[in-house]
């Protein structure tokens, strides 16, 4: 059987360990007859899944109890409209554009209040992070807006060990880490809020995560729906309404598969590896590029062009007939990405490279 390589962004490659697990699981969790899907939310059962999902993610993250971790639906799009919802009352908010998803989510707040764009790189096409000294941050802004990683245009803030961020000087950032949270060690005490849907580096579509301070828990609008209200469902442990009960247990199994691999250091280590190889490569090579500032490279979504855009067609379709899938770019940028989140071993980058070497040599 032919060896398949998924390097879609989202929803995106699962451990197969978690995938078997849940096959194993799927028509009775641990004797009590019921699938995870059938069981209620509020049973003992998926009570004591999400408590340790929750306590497994904690442990990963090396979140402080003064965090709240809401586990909630509408992915990390909702939470454009959420994030003002509960954090404006009245104040002004900072957001940061430097790719496609951070410009949408300025889009979807602006709905909600007086939002500013305090620094964006669209003039020189998402190919960077602007400069910190850049930024026209406002000191009395609710909140600065930022997403680390950008999963359209493969730009991230980077850092050794934890996420380079500037001094907003007391003003609580917010940051949407959809496409590379867990992928790196970060110090979750340098923000107020960080966020992401689960469908790239966690577990299926429909779960969103909420990483909240607890003082950021008493500034919501009034007309702010109690389901959308991080306060009313960090008291109900999230659940207002039904949760995506499902996407949290496969969550759960994703973070213990982690925590086997030695956590996020040591999947970190692996990622560096990963990404590495397929710049190195693209650097080397006169038939493909990569245009993304080399200190902005995203680790975890790596973009790249043929220069020879006519042959785009015939590379994707040689790349599925080899098992190399979902690798056309987004429809925004166009060009080839590969997103090669924690559950991609080495060997599909291995492959992947294995590929473009010889499509280059037949075409070049």
């Amino acid at each position: 059987m032919k060896q398949i390589f998924n390097f879609s962004a989202g929803p995106a490659v699962l451990p197969k360990a978690v995938l078997q697990r849940a096959q194993a699981e799927m028509l009775d969790w641990h004797g009590s007859g019921m699938s995870v899907m059938e069981m209620s939310h509020r049973g003992k059962e998926f009570t004591s899944i999400l408590e340790k999902t929750e306590a497994d993610f904690r442990t990963l993250l090396n979140i402080p109890r003064q965090y709240k971790v809401l586990f909630l639906q509408g992915g990390a799009i909702a939470e454009n409209a959420i994030i003002p919802l509960n954090l404006l009352n009245g104040k002004s908010a900072d957001y940061v554009v430097t790719g496609a998803w951070s410009k949408r989510s300025v889009e979807d707040a602006r709905a909600y209040g007086d939002i500013r764009i305090a620094a964006s790189s669209e003039s020189t096409g998402f190919t960077e992070v602007p400069a910190f000294e850049s930024w026209q941050l406002n000191k009395d802004a609710a909140y600065v807006h930022i997403c680390t990683n950008e999963t359209i245009n493969g730009v991230e803030f980077a850092g050794n060990q934890d996420l380079v961020l500037p001094d907003t000087h007391g003003v609580p950032i917010v940051a949407d880490m959809s496409s590379h949270i867990l992928s790196r060690k970060i110090d979750v005490t340098r923000y107020g809020v960080i966020y992401g849907g689960a469908q790239k580096n966690i577990g299926p579509a429909g779960l969103c995560i909420v990483v909240v301070h607890e003082d950021l828990l008493n500034q919501a609008s009034a007309l702010t729906p109690a389901v959308f209200s991080w306060k009313t469902q960090a008291e109900n442990q999230s659940m207002i309404n039904t949760p995506p009960t499902y996407s949290i247990y496969i969550a759960g199994l994703v973070f213990e598969w982690l925590l086997a691999q030695g956590g996020v250091a040591a999947i970190e280590q692996q990622n560096i590896a990963k990404a590495n190889l397929l710049y190195n490569y693209l650097d080397s090579s006169d038939f493909y590029y990569n245009n993304i500032q080399v200190a902005n490279r995203s680790r975890m979504n790596i973009p790249f062009r043929l220069r020879n855009e006519q042959l785009n067609d015939a590379f994707l379709k040689g790349a599925e007939a080899q098992g190399l899938l979902q690798l056309k770019g987004h429809r925004m940028v166009g060009g080839m990405r590969a997103s090669i989140y924690n559950a991609m071993p080495i060997e599909g980058v291995k492959a992947l490279i294995a590929y473009m070497t010889d499509f280059a040599q037949q075409h070049g």
